[in-house]
């Protein structure tokens, strides 16, 4: 499943982030949209706020988070690797 999200900052940005969920995760949003007579993607925004509202923001615990993310470390990795053999694209060049 992929859900989108339109999170808005400011009065005139509106930042997209597109998630990507895994089998298990989705059917458990789906079951929750369905018990609320919602769509998923409000379930999944209202989620991620609180997330967000919760998230300590001091870089002493960035680290905690990111270790837990599964594969967040291999990931980081393959990118340098792809900087480093020049598989990548310069953001001025987006």
């Amino acid at each position: 499943m992929h859900v989108l999200f339109r999170i808005v900052y400011s009065a005139r940005a509106v930042e997209r982030v597109n998630v990507t969920l895994d089998d298990e995760l989705a059917h458990k949003l789906l079951r929750l949209a369905e018990r609320m007579h919602v769509q998923p993607g409000t379930v999944a925004r209202s989620l991620l706020a609180r997330a967000l509202d919760d998230a300590d923001p001091d870089p002493r615990n960035i680290v905690d988070l990111l270790d837990g993310i599964d594969g967040a470390y291999e990931r980081a990795q393959l990118g340098l690797q792809d900087a480093q053999a020049g598989r990548s694209v310069a953001l001025d060049e987006l």
